[in-house]
């Protein structure tokens, strides 16, 4: 608040007899009720509240049906109906208004009774986009929205500007007909074609992000999966098949380290994922899974799925339970750490857990992801605003009016930070560490928050 004084050089004709003070002399007092007036004012505004500014609105026109991105600061829109794969990038900033569009391509043809291609994502990539439309991959610029090169195939960034495809190749003759119906085993190829026979074999190429360029070919025999090591280290792919774990340097494909993976009743390994710095290596035939350090390809447990289930309420972590309870495992032991009722559901959000109650619930706590100790009280607040890489933990709740009201957690925090309130919303919202954005009947509505 400034304050300004005002009639410093006031005539002497219109002062009294009486000695008036110079008004230096007041400035001291002034200042004093400023202050006062300040904390008046914070005083009166919600707890904890911050900068919260709407922005206005991505209208999406009648009847559209649009899906909601957001990635580098940037709102993304795409059709989820029809044969459209228009990509519309918004900057919301000072107004929303558009940027570019494009229509991406895609692997697979249109079914007009089944509708959507599949699920489009947008990633911002160091100063590229990625965009994935089903099975495909389009990287593009992001200032621009002109398409630097596309594939079929589905690909996994790694770091460095780097990224890895892994493309199954079948032998003729092996698509299957779909128009037969004739039951069997199906192998599916990386752009999502049914074959009858697994693959003779995969090669896993190394690319530049930038160009989509071949830096090296590995071609193991049948089918094998890639995925970007976790944990500390330069950029590096793990590779696993069927006999064996390899790590390879990103950028040129040279083979760090290998192990053979042992077979477990007989059989080998049929699935595989990477936790972070561990690759979780599945038997399905066994009922058994193995935990393996990235970097070092160390064995570092086995568990028996036939007595440790792996329950459907656990996202983003390494879980076991039954009906009483779900188990949350340290991924470095495979020991179990912490415990919660079955009813919740859990899920890894921005570096601890979100545990919310039974489907349709809303949730309940935000706990210590290593120890399960409670660290917030969610008590109140209705839902969780999707997070699109937001570092907090994004909520809102019914106000009464049937607006709503929005808050974050925010890393290390024990409260709910409220963010702000918006009126006459009933769709759904999406959020990132700048915006918030949440459908209305006449499109996307847009607001800028601080914390």
């Amino acid at each position: 608040m400034a304050l300004i004084e005002l009639d410093r050089d006031a005539p002497p004709e219109r002062l009294t007899g009486r000695r008036t003070p110079p008004p230096w002399r007041y400035r001291p007092v002034g200042l004093a009720l400023a202050v006062l007036l300040l904390l008046a004012v914070a005083g009166a505004a919600p707890p904890g509240s911050t900068f919260w500014r709407p922005l206005g609105l991505i209208p999406t026109g009648a009847g559209a049906e649009l899906s909601l991105q957001m990635a580098g600061g940037r709102v993304f829109t795409i059709p989820t109906v029809g044969q459209s794969r228009t990509l519309t990038a918004w900057e919301p900033q000072p107004s929303p208004h558009p940027l570019w569009s494009v229509e991406v391509p895609v692997s697979a043809t249109y079914d007009p009774v089944n509708g959507i291609f599949g699920a489009v994502r947008v990633q911002r990539v160091g100063d590229l986009l990625l965009v994935g439309a089903g099975l495909s991959s389009t990287v593009l610029d992001p200032e621009t929205g002109r398409i630097r090169w596309t594939t079929p195939n589905r690909i996994t960034p790694v770091g460095d500007g780097l990224a890895v495809l892994a493309d199954r190749i079948f032998r003729p003759g092996t698509l299957y007909d779909q128009e037969s119906g004739d039951p069997g085993m199906l192998y599916f190829s990386s752009d999502g074609q049914p074959h009858v026979e697994p693959p003779v074999r995969t090669e896993v190429r190394g690319l530049d992000l930038a160009t989509g360029a071949v830096l090296w070919t590995a071609a193991p025999a049948g089918s094998v999966t890639a995925e970007a090591a976790g944990g500390d280290g330069p950029a590096a792919v793990v590779i696993t098949a069927s006999d064996r774990l390899s790590l390879r340097d990103a950028r040129t494909g040279e083979v760090l380290r290998e192990t053979e993976l042992p077979e477990e009743a007989g059989s080998g390994p049929g699935t595989s994922d990477v936790l972070d710095d561990v690759a979780l290596i599945g038997y399905p035939d066994a009922g058994l899974q193995a935990g393996y350090d990235v970097r070092t390809l160390r064995r570092l447990w086995t568990r028996d799925l036939h007595t440790d289930g792996e329950p459907d309420n656990c996202t983003g972590l390494l879980c076991t339970g039954g009906d009483r309870e779900v188990r949350v495992l340290d991924r470095h032991t495979g020991q179990v750490t912490w415990s919660a009722p079955a009813t919740v559901q859990l899920a890894y959000r921005a570096g601890s857990v979100l545990m919310s109650g039974p489907e349709g619930d809303g949730p309940e706590l935000l706990v210590d992801a290593g120890t399960g100790m409670p660290r917030a009280d969610l008590t109140g607040w209705t839902g969780e605003v999707e997070g699109f890489d937001a570092h907090a933990v994004l909520l809102w709740r019914h106000e009464a009016g049937g607006g709503r009201a929005f808050g974050a957690v925010l890393p290390g925090s024990t409260e709910v930070r409220y963010l702000g309130a918006a009126a006459g919303l009933g769709g759904d919202c999406g959020g990132d560490d700048r915006y918030v954005v949440c459908r209305d009947v006449r499109g996307l509505r847009v607001w800028a928050y601080r914390v």
